[in-house]
């Protein structure tokens, strides 16, 4: 891979009590299927994010399983009821074990 993936997420910093708000992530990756081949005629290993997860104040609040179909910097998002302030955290993990993540905080008012 030629650059380190990279998470973007998208949440609002404030929402009133009980609004549904919309999370938005993206993750730059080039979720390499295993099914191409180099310049030599060799196939390029596989290398997916396979799993997205959130949570807020440690709680699981979204979890995705994603495979090789899916394109190069996936999207996902995601509605979430804001019942009290706290902090996001969103999860990605690749096929040879790395892991990225982000975290977000959110005030509900």
């Amino acid at each position: 891979m030629t650059t380190k993936p990279t998470p973007r997420v998208r949440v609002p910093a404030k929402a009133a009590a009980g609004e549904m708000i919309e999370i938005k992530t993206l993750i730059s990756h080039e979720m390499e299927s295993g099914q191409r081949k180099d310049a030599k005629g060799e196939t390029i290993p596989r290398k997916i994010i396979n799993k997205f997860t959130a949570s807020f104040n440690g709680k699981p609040v979204f979890a995705a399983d994603w495979h090789p179909a899916i394109s190069a910097n996936p999207y996902q998002s995601f509605f979430f009821k804001a019942t009290e302030s706290g902090e996001f955290t969103f999860t990605w993990k690749d096929d040879d074990g790395s892991e990225y993540s982000a975290k977000n905080k959110l005030t509900v008012a």
